[in-house]
């Protein structure tokens, strides 16, 4: 707990009182830390180390020091430490003190977002302006340059010719600079380093494509004679180094000792009350909205003095939340700070999020609404307190974002305020979970046939596969698939790649089918019919649920209402409108298992936890139109195709002599199971980095595969991530983490907090809270023996 009288406790008091109907479930105040520090290494830059030295860096902290020591040293290295603890001097030390030494050197720089790149190149010029080997004008100049979607075409030679330090990302990577390989010989020819920075934000889908990049772009370089040391900077994470090899498909040495200090930091979790009179969809009942507490307490936060950060999930809460925070002032009577609160987001121009980000740095703003745009090593100090509109749907998030304060030594306040989800409900009650234990496994399968197979043949269009190539990618099987397929030809230098006579992928477009991001590849264009503006893009293979005929669509704070959604021509036409009403469609789901399981347990009589291969059918029925209270104003059909997708998905089945014996009556199963499903699918984000809409599931009371009530959580991308191979592992884990969240809501039958879901194409129907109850407790007590992480199935 805060001690009474700290500035910590004071601003807890205050949002009690201002929020009276809220819950403040757990405190917690974790001590300062003192530096921890090592010298500076003999062979550091004299000028860079002197620069350093100015700056205030009068020694290093221990781990910038081991990671800089191993680099410099040709060791693959990840540094996994606290936000803000200096994890980029440990690599721009080694880069640039190489750079310096030896006039040829090369090295890139990979970052997940536009900003943060913006945030490296600027600290990198600054400290090398004026360096005598690595300055502006010098026939040595390292010439860092961005290498992105937004780099002018006019300027591209250039820098392919001229820079010795890239920064890119890695869909640029793949697109601009594999595809193009040949004109950027002299980079890869002599590429020294190449930096993965923030590499816990590559998982699931996203991170099986960039593992596969980084192999082919490690593959490049060797083949033109480069042997290029990898450093990867990430946030505290499970086990970073098996991250990281998993990544560049190579051994990787971690570090994880901080040396950084910190100060005293107060950690308070906080459940809104509900609202009086309100009823959700069944008559559930409704919370206040966390967007709506994280106003109100930031207003009392920076009226009491506190500098703020309000972390929300979308851009227009960003704004909501910076607007709502501005008129508390206002009606507290400080104008005076109203002024300065802004909202920041993607999306602004570059100038614009520069501008507020020295806003915030300096003082001149006082509380400002974000996405997680900030969440990352953007270089932002002197806040006192973050507020979360929720759990940001990782562990590894919440510790980057709670990492935002503080970060010059003073006492800092963090509150996470619980949306009204299972997720949520259950960290708030079960504060060891999102304080005491290791963060999330940053899950992701490269060995992915239907991912692989792209990489595989982009590969081939780069330079022949070898078979020593073929055995590093794990990809015979899809190698004989795509030989078979006439896309690569066998011949005794390696397979080639060949364009398929009847279809439209040639080595010229292959690189244009992948994307890196996810979904089926295909993507439906958004488009204002008004004026022919494009909105947005979204894959085909959620197009139908969520861009459908008479859909609320929301773009960057805009609403529009989708008047056709065309999938034979992947176009959605859409008009402006404010509706009064959101939408949320409805389906029916079919799922089959195809062929053995990769894994399968037997840990009890009467229960089987299998990892499966499955295929989904899914269609859209119709949409539902809810009203500004939450109650459902119709039901409007519609004609939708039906969407197939083969996944990996961790299923249950379960004896129905046993859910006899636990009381369940056969008339309440299906409802038990389903409400088990729900919960189930609103916890699993809690030991793999995924996000529920990542995840789907069915339950039936007789499936006709097993012939026994099942539940199925799947994979939502084809082939899975690696979130069903997760939940397989650590089911005993994932089961009880469930139980506990169903057990500790309020309600008395179901609700959002428990066991409905938002995207639930039957309208959370049927359910059974106490039905699941059972299930969910016998399946802890059934599983006991699993309580170790199961071995992981095969890939």
């Amino acid at each position: 707990m805060t001690a009474p009288g700290s500035f910590a406790h004071e601003l807890i008091e205050s949002i009690s009182r201002t929020l009276p109907a809220g819950t403040l479930t757990h405190v917690r105040t974790l001590p300062a830390q003192p530096a921890r520090t090592a010298p500076w290494p003999a062979w550091a830059d004299e000028y860079l180390h002197r620069r350093w030295e100015e700056s205030g860096v009068q020694e290093l902290y221990t781990h910038q020091a081991q990671c800089a020591q191993l680099a410099w040293e040709g060791t693959d290295v990840v540094v996994a430490t606290g936000t803000s603890s200096g994890k980029s001097l440990g690599y721009q030390l080694p880069v640039l003190t190489t750079l310096a030494t030896d006039p040829t050197a090369c090295a890139m720089y990979l970052t997940p977002t536009k900003a943060l790149g913006s945030d490296q190149l600027l600290a990198v010029n600054s400290l090398i302006k004026d360096h005598p080997v690595l300055g502006n004008g010098t026939k040595t100049a390292a010439n860092p340059a961005p290498y992105d979607g937004d780099t002018p075409t006019e300027a591209r030679s250039t820098i392919r010719e001229t820079t010795r330090f890239v920064f890119t990302n890695p869909d640029m990577l793949h697109a601009g600079i594999l595809s193009s390989h040949p004109k950027w010989v002299r980079l890869l020819r002599n590429l020294k380093y190449v930096i993965v920075d923030e590499c816990h934000t590559y998982r699931g889908v996203f991170g099986a494509n960039v593992a596969l990049v980084l192999r082919r772009l490690d593959r490049l370089a060797r083949a033109y004679g480069a042997e290029p040391v990898f450093i990867l900077a990430s946030a505290t994470a499970a086990d970073p180094a098996a991250h990281a090899s998993n990544l560049t498909g190579r051994p990787v040495t971690a570090v994880t000792e901080d040396g950084a200090p910190t100060g005293e930091k107060t950690f308070a979790l906080w459940e809104p009350g509900f609202i009086e009179g309100a009823e959700g969809e069944n008559g559930a009942p409704v919370r206040h909205p966390a967007t709506t507490e994280a106003a109100a307490m930031m207003a009392d936060l920076v009226a009491a003095g506190a500098r703020t950060l309000t972390f929300v999930r979308s851009r227009r809460a960003a704004e909501t939340v910076a607007m709502r925070a501005a008129e508390d002032l206002v009606a507290k009577g400080r104008a005076d700070f109203a002024s300065r609160i802004a909202s920041y987001r993607a999306g602004y121009l570059a100038e614009d999020r520069r501008a507020l980000e020295k806003a915030l740095d300096n003082g001149d703003l006082l509380g400002m609404a974000t996405t997680n745009a900030l969440e990352l090593g953007i270089d932002v100090g002197g806040l006192d307190a973050v507020v979360m509109a929720g759990f940001p749907g990782t562990v590894a998030s919440f510790r980057q974002q709670a990492g935002r304060s503080g970060r010059r030594g003073q006492a800092s306040l963090v509150v996470m305020v619980a949306r009204d989800e299972p997720m949520d409900t259950y960290l708030v009650h079960h504060p060891e979970a999102l304080l005491d234990k290791p963060v999330e496994n940053s899950v992701f399968n490269p060995h992915n046939p239907f991912i692989l197979r792209g990489h595989v043949y982009c590969a081939a269009v780069e330079r022949p596969l070898t078979e020593a190539d073929v055995a590093a990618f794990g990809a015979g099987d899809v190698v004989a698939e795509l030989t078979a397929g006439g896309f690569l030809r066998r011949r005794p230098r390696g397979w080639f790649a060949v364009p398929q006579l009847t279809g439209d992928i040639t080595p010229e477009t292959a690189h244009g089918m992948i994307s890196l991001r996810g979904g089926t590849g295909e993507e439906v264009m958004i488009v204002d019919a008004t004026d022919g503006r494009l909105l947005g893009t979204i894959d085909s293979g959620r197009a139908a649920a969520q861009v459908h005929d008479g859909a609320v669509y929301i773009h960057q704070g805009e609403y529009f209402i989708i008047d056709e959604l065309d999938l034979d021509n992947y176009i959605a036409l859409a008009h402006p409108e404010m509706p009064d009403y959101s939408t949320m469609a409805r389906s029916t789901t079919d799922i089959r298992v195809i062929g053995e399981p990769h894994a399968r347990v037997n840990p009890s009589p009467g229960l089987w936890v299998a990892n499966v291969d499955v295929e989904v059918t899914d269609r859209v029925t119709g949409y539902v139109v809810k009203l500004s209270d939450g109650t459902v104003s119709e039901h409007i059909p519609l004609e939708l195709p039906e969407q197939t997708l083969v996944t990996r998905a961790v299923a249950y089945t379960i004896d129905p002599l046993v859910l006899d014996e636990l009381g369940i009556a056969a008339s309440d199963v299906p409802g038990a199971l389903h409400a088990a499903e729900h919960a189930a699918i609103g916890l699993l984000p809690l030991l793999a980095t995924c996000d529920r809409w990542d995840i789907g599931g069915v339950s039936t009371a007789l499936h006709p595969d097993t012939m026994q009530p099942t539940v199925f959580v799947y994979d939502g991308h084809p082939g899975g991530a690696g979130f069903a191979d997760e939940g397989y592992a650590r089911f005993h884990e994932w089961i009880e983490a469930t139980y506990e969240a169903v057990k500790s809501c309020q309600c008395s039958s179901d609700c959002p907090s428990c066991v409905q879901s938002p995207k639930c194409g039957n309208g959370n129907q049927p359910l059974d809270k106490a039905g699941a109850l059972k299930l969910l407790g016998a399946l802890v007590t059934m599983t006991a023996g699993l309580s170790a992480r199961v071995a992981p199935p095969s890939a």
